[in-house]
């Protein structure tokens, strides 16, 4: 990755966080938390590794994304609009009445979304699905699926893991978000699923811990995916990220996982958000 295009992720990461905190203070309601954790991941696939082109959506061997933690919807928005999708403008109609844009993705309605998603753990069943229609078919496209460190105490998750680890979908590359937060609060007191890692391991995933926020660290993990492609072995990378990760109140907050920032809060948050892209622009 050479210093303009990591520069240009940093850019396009951070003009996402507005955009996710414009759009659920518009709405009034919304997952800020797990939106602002996810969207670095979220940033790189649509910049710079899947292969979708807006203008030929249903291409049939195109990449699929699957955000199965889909009440981050925000985020998936943000990165689907920056690509081209649909204008900016329209994800200030998040969540309102006749909107293409509601809580949870919708594949009827949303260009770019491959699954409706919202009841955990089914878009991880959906993805991995995907997967094993793609090998039948005998097809190369690539398959991705976002789940939250919540989103694993569901018992489908791990039925799904051991579906793609027993079929050899090694076209198909999960991420978990692991901010360690969930709507209840920290996820290793609701329902403590340590070791994550060796728990995919023994499923017969390679795993790859990362720090999510690192746009480096990502592409690295993403190419040891590529050289898992043709081995048999789905790969799964955990990102180590802080929820709300970018405005500070925010941050490693269980309170914001969801709910929407007042007006005050709003402009402190998109203070502290173009500070940050003005310090990006000037690096």
């Amino acid at each position: 990755m050479t210093p303009q295009e990591l520069n240009h992720l940093k850019l396009t990461a951070v003009r996402a966080r507005q955009l996710i905190i414009r759009s659920i203070h518009a709405a009034g309601t919304g997952h800020p938390g797990g939106s602002l954790s996810a969207i670095d991941y979220l940033t790189y696939l649509y910049q710079s590794e899947l292969c979708v082109d807006p203008s030929d959506p249903e291409n049939p061997d195109r990449d699929r994304f699957v955000l199965s933690k889909g009440h981050v919807a925000p985020a998936l928005y943000a990165a689907l609009a920056q690509k081209g999708f649909f204008p900016e403008t329209e994800l200030l109609t998040l969540r309102q009445p006749g909107s293409r844009l509601q809580g949870h993705p919708n594949m009827h309605d949303t260009p770019g979304v491959e699954f409706s998603t919202g009841s955990l753990g089914q878009g991880f069943s959906a993805a991995v699905g995907m997967a094993k229609g793609a090998d039948f078919l005998k097809k190369g496209f690539r398959i991705y699926a976002l789940l939250g460190d919540g989103e694993l105490d569901e018992g489908e998750v791990w039925e799904a893991a051991a579906y793609a680890a027993n079929y050899r979908l090694d076209h198909l590359c999960i991420a978990a978000d692991i901010n360690g937060l969930q709507i209840d609060g920290p996820s290793g007191e609701v329902m403590n699923m340590e070791p994550i890692d060796k728990k995919f391991e023994a499923f017969g995933f390679d795993v790859i811990t990362i720090n999510g926020h690192d746009f480096e660290a990502i592409e690295a993990a993403l190419d040891r995916f590529h050289k898992n492609i043709g081995t048999g072995r789905p790969t799964c990378i955990l990102l180590k990220t802080i929820k709300g990760k970018g405005v500070s109140f925010m941050e490693d907050v269980v309170g914001w996982h969801g709910k929407a920032p007042n007006d005050s809060e709003f402009e402190q948050a998109m203070a502290e958000l173009k500070q940050e892209e003005k310090k990006i622009e000037e690096a």
